[in-house]
């Protein structure tokens, strides 16, 4: 019988924490069964093995994502909303270090969970690129190169690489500013003819 009070989600939000506060490689059902007071194979009852626990938070983490992306897009449009969902975006991965990274694999084939969650941010930078008439095959364009520039910027400062004495915060609103620039002008400088 599982212990009263420990859930898949309980378990599964333990591992993120641990993740977030000690890296991915802290993580072992070992250690995820001490820090919640059980033995390792009680967390067999709420999650299949590492493989099971890996593709929980991966999916947890993607829709934390798309919840904070959403909610910083509600009542915003075009660069308004371009620079909320870029602020969340970046807030999201500082604030959860060790579950950032399981938010840009792709879905797995015939994995419908992991496709609906992946789903969910995917279909947020659509609906904010409608504002600047982008939509099929433009809008698939214009969100990886929104994506490649946020995962860039983030990727380097959770690296350490950003050690010049210039403000961190002065260049990502630079960068945001160049994102909005090209989206505004993306549907007339790669129209095709």
């Amino acid at each position: 019988m599982p212990r009263a009070g420990l859930s898949t989600a309980a378990v599964v939000e333990r591992a993120a924490r641990l993740i977030d506060d000690q890296g991915p490689g802290a993580l072992s059902l070992a250690a995820l069964a001490e820090s919640l007071g059980v033995r390792a194979p009680s967390l067999y009852k709420h999650v299949d093995g590492m493989p099971g626990l890996e593709r929980a938070l991966m999916i947890r983490a993607k829709e934390d994502l798309a919840l904070a992306l959403g909610q910083a897009a509600v009542g915003r449009s075009r660069d308004d909303a371009i620079a909320g969902v870029s602020a969340a975006y970046r807030t999201w991965a500082l604030e959860h270090p060790g579950q950032y990274p399981l938010t840009i694999r792709a879905p797995a084939p015939g994995d419908a969970a992991d496709e609906a969650a992946s789903s969910a941010v995917v279909d947020i930078v659509f609906s904010v690129l409608a504002g600047y008439d982008l939509h099929e095959s433009d809008a698939v364009d214009a969100t990886r190169f929104l994506r490649s520039a946020l995962h860039g910027f983030v990727a380097l400062e959770t690296g350490g690489a950003f050690a010049l004495p210039v403000d961190t915060e002065r260049s990502f609103t630079r960068l945001v500013g160049s994102v909005t620039t090209a989206l505004s002008e993306w549907s007339r400088a790669w129209s095709r003819p």
